[in-house]
């Protein structure tokens, strides 16, 4: 194929089409007419010799050829888009930018907080927006309408950037006057009350079922795959109300280390290490190709994982980096 001879725009065009797998939708986002669409999608049949996108009951299904051609064509229209974008340097002192940040409840409590007096000091004027995970969708990200989402992720999309933050363990937090405190090993741990704490993701979460362990998480599988079953009384999506509701003495949270960590001051609360292993888990942050040479956003990047870091190292200074005999980083 002559490259001389293709019209470059039809990358866009085709980009447009296959996120949102409707010619009048991506017409409307595109700026054209639906017959130009349609146009516009016959003459890329023709280039890449695939029907592309096939009508489907559930509308416009992608072909294979299309979704292995997906990835590879934003990350050229990324490039082409910084070959293009004015070299222009970040100066985060005098910056007034805005910077919309997707985060888990876990990372809000533990690296936010950190997060949000570096920023104070290194760019005064810079905003911050900080979203939940129902609030945002992928595609908000891969259009650059979100900077970039902290989080466990159990899968991305391919075109997207990912870098691990820290790992982290599990603790679980019991009330000082709890009966399982006498003895705290598996069995006290399942004859007690629990409190189920997760949101894992992106998009609107729904309710759990109690009765499939399997789906519950880490520590539910991780009971599992010993052969045995909590029992839970209480689920929530906020990893603060954990400390509030581990004061009632029937009830155990068992919940991310650093999580567990902000109530060491509290003196009705006791905790403990699990008694059977946990995995840990690992926090990512992970962002799509649109934004990802982009100066500014390229330092926010490395002011979050320096600000990591350096809650790492404290940790170690401190001798906290040892949970149940197992390595926290």
């Amino acid at each position: 194929m002559n490259l001389e001879r293709v019209d470059l725009n039809l990358l866009i065009y085709l980009d447009v089409l296959l996120r949102e797998k409707n010619v009048t939708r991506a017409a409307e986002q595109l700026g054209v007419t639906q017959p130009a669409m349609s146009n516009i999608l016959r003459r890329l049949r023709t280039l890449f010799n695939d029907p592309l996108l096939i009508r489907s009951s559930e509308g416009m299904t992608p072909t294979e050829r299309a979704l292995e051609l997906q990835p590879l064509i934003r990350e050229a229209l990324a490039d082409l888009s910084q070959i293009l974008e004015p070299r222009t340097e970040f100066r985060p002192y005098t910056s007034a930018r805005v910077f919309r940040i997707m985060t888990s409840d876990y990372a809000e409590a533990t690296l936010v907080p950190r997060l949000v007096k570096a920023m104070r000091s290194e760019a005064p004027n810079v905003v911050l927006d900080f979203l939940t995970p129902s609030d945002v969708s992928y595609r908000d990200m891969e259009q650059g309408k979100v900077d970039l989402a902290i989080n466990r992720f159990n899968e991305i999309p391919q075109s997207f950037h990912q870098v691990l933050v820290w790992r982290d363990s599990f603790s679980c937090l019991l009330n000082d006057k709890s009966p399982s405190l006498e003895q705290f090993n598996l069995k006290s741990y399942l004859e007690a009350q629990h409190i189920w704490v997760s949101k894992t993701g992106m998009g609107v979460g729904f309710g759990v079922n109690p009765e499939k362990s399997g789906g519950l998480g880490w520590i539910d599988q991780a009971l599992e795959r010993i052969g045995q079953k909590r029992k839970i009384s209480i689920f929530t999506r906020h990893y603060q109300t954990p400390g509030l509701l581990a004061a009632n003495a029937d009830l155990i949270a068992t919940l991310p280390t650093r999580v567990a960590r902000l109530q060491a001051n509290n003196p009705r609360v006791v905790i403990k290490d699990p008694p059977f292993y946990i995995p840990e888990f690992e926090l990512k942050m992970a962002w799509g190709p649109l934004l990802h040479h982009h100066p500014a956003h390229r330092w926010l990047r490395q002011l979050i994982l320096f600000v990591a870091r350096q809650m790492v190292d404290e940790e170690r200074k401190e001798g906290k980096p040892m949970v149940s005999g197992f390595p926290l980083y």
